[in-house]
């Protein structure tokens, strides 16, 4: 197996699902972090929606404009101690996603649906919790947030799990890392079982 793959279709879709906090980034190198959820998820029409504060210099770009968003959970430091073999030196392992593609500013219908989408997603039963967000409550903080609309038309994925290392020494990696108490090395290895890879199995 090689040493960097590509995910499939579908696991851009589960891997943007699960980790939908995002870098976003435009052409003139502003940067943005925020949520971004799928909306659409066909091979041929992904689209993704978020929501920026009004106040954010980088919205005055986005009208549109191409766009990267960098989707980079999880990631963790690999120990060259951790193969108990030599010779291997320090890396780090990971899973990425980025989705390019063009930026517009919704109207508030849509960003109220994007906002939706998040929440049932996250939490879905503050949809219909007035006691946390009320009607009212709701539409005070819509009035400081603009929604944004991106329509993907690039789609690259990396995925560096030691998958190429032989057997016993990805078991090294995987047990270490399992042993960590770093929150990177525990939200790495419990990817790397939920996808089956890089475990030496």
């Amino acid at each position: 197996m090689k040493p960097v793959i590509e995910m499939e279709h579908q696991q851009v879709v589960e891997f943007v699902t699960q980790f939908p906090f995002a870098i976003l980034m435009t052409e003139d190198l502003q940067v943005t972090h925020l949520p971004l959820v799928l909306m659409q998820t066909s091979e041929n029409a992904m689209i993704l929606m978020g929501h920026l504060a009004r106040n954010n210099p980088q919205l005055k770009q986005l009208e549109g404009a191409k766009v990267k968003a960098v989707f980079n959970q999880p990631h963790a430091y690999i120990s060259p101690y951790w193969y108990q073999a030599a010779p291997n030196v320090p890396t780090w392992n990971y899973a990425v996603v980025h989705l390019s593609g063009t930026a517009s500013i919704c109207d508030n219908d849509d960003m109220q649906l994007g906002m939706d989408a998040l929440l049932k997603q996250m939490e879905p039963k503050l949809l219909h919790d007035e006691n946390y967000i009320s009607a009212g409550y709701r539409q005070k903080l819509s009035n400081a947030i603009r929604g944004i609309r991106i329509e993907v038309d690039v789609v690259e994925s990396r995925v560096k799990l030691g998958q190429h290392k032989p057997n016993a020494q990805q078991l090294g990696v995987a047990t270490s890392l399992a042993q960590s108490s770093s929150l990177e090395a525990q939200g790495l290895i419990a990817y790397m079982q939920q996808i089956g890879l890089g475990l030496g199995q």
